[in-house]
């Protein structure tokens, strides 16, 4: 099997240290199970990853991951697999090595696409390009109200500071009908196109989540002092909803000093999965 990825510079900010510190999550074998059984791997068969990340969702297979920091990683975890590691960016085939054209079975994607806002139907177009006549691509990524509540409170925090959002937020969340109506005006035929919930305990908490997803995108623009009470204001308009403790159960606030008990964080996924077949011809 083998693989490709990439994606837009917002993804900078994945270092392989606050990635595995605070969002093992994301490649944990609960979360990556469905999407690798609706993968269904066979023997022999040439598959691609798209967004490899650092690696652990590549095991035999070849990837192509852009930022820096992450492809060390990977190699790192990988070159004992005979994994191969490259980089170029998966909205723009033509920044992809030319020999990878029609060279795949299968197209592998799991938490990449959401990050592909500059241009989703260019994801689509490197999709058929690496694809052989009639194969397949299978995905999950965020869909429509992935991380309510959450993104919700990041605009609030930039709008009050007279900051456009918008402009800010790297992520792409479409709905299942969109996504589909995407595939479709590309020439792939969607199928089983779906969203799924999945509220999703943290690695850490929540101020690690944003330092991991959020510092380099939403608060690039701030000094790290700056960014780091913003982030701050976002976890206390959050904690209601997204804090749970053992001291003070169901009521979403901080528990008193001296408090005993287990205590977490959780944000809730929605997951777009499903699967796209290539033209046979």
């Amino acid at each position: 099997m083998t693989s490709p990825t990439a994606a837009q510079p917002a993804l900078a900010n994945h270092t392989s240290q606050n990635y595995n510190e605070h969002a093992s999550f994301v490649y944990s074998d609960k979360n990556t199970a469905p999407i690798l059984r609706l993968l269904n791997a066979q023997s022999g068969e040439s598959i691609v990853d798209l967004g490899c990340g650092t690696g652990q969702l590549t095991e035999k297979i070849k990837a192509l991951s852009w930022p820096d920091a992450q492809l060390s990683f990977a190699r790192e975890n990988g070159n004992a697999l005979g994994i191969e590691y490259t980089r170029g960016d998966i909205q723009d085939y033509r920044t992809l090595d030319a020999s990878l054209e029609g060279r795949f079975d299968a197209v592998f994607s799991s938490a990449t696409f959401h990050w592909c806002k500059a241009n989703p139907g260019g994801v689509v177009e490197t999709i058929k390009w690496l694809l052989k006549p009639g194969g397949r691509a299978v995905f999950e990524f965020g869909g429509f109200q992935n991380t309510v509540g959450v993104r919700g409170a990041l605009h609030d925090c930039l709008r009050r500071r007279g900051y456009d959002p918008a402009k800010a937020d790297p992520w792409y969340f479409p709905t299942a009908e969109q996504y589909s109506a995407l595939l479709q005006l590309h020439g792939m035929s969607p199928s089983d196109v779906e969203l799924h919930q999945r509220p999703t305990p943290l690695t850490t908490d929540l101020f690690g989540w944003l330092k991991t997803f959020a510092r380099r995108t939403f608060f690039a623009e701030f000094s790290d002092l700056e960014a780091n009470s913003m982030m701050e204001e976002v976890v206390e308009s959050c904690r209601p909803d997204n804090y749970w403790c053992d001291a003070m159960p169901g009521l979403g606030i901080k528990p008193p000093v001296g408090a005993t008990g287990n205590e977490g964080w959780n944000v809730h996924y929605v997951r777009l999965r499903g699967s796209a077949t290539a033209p046979s011809c």
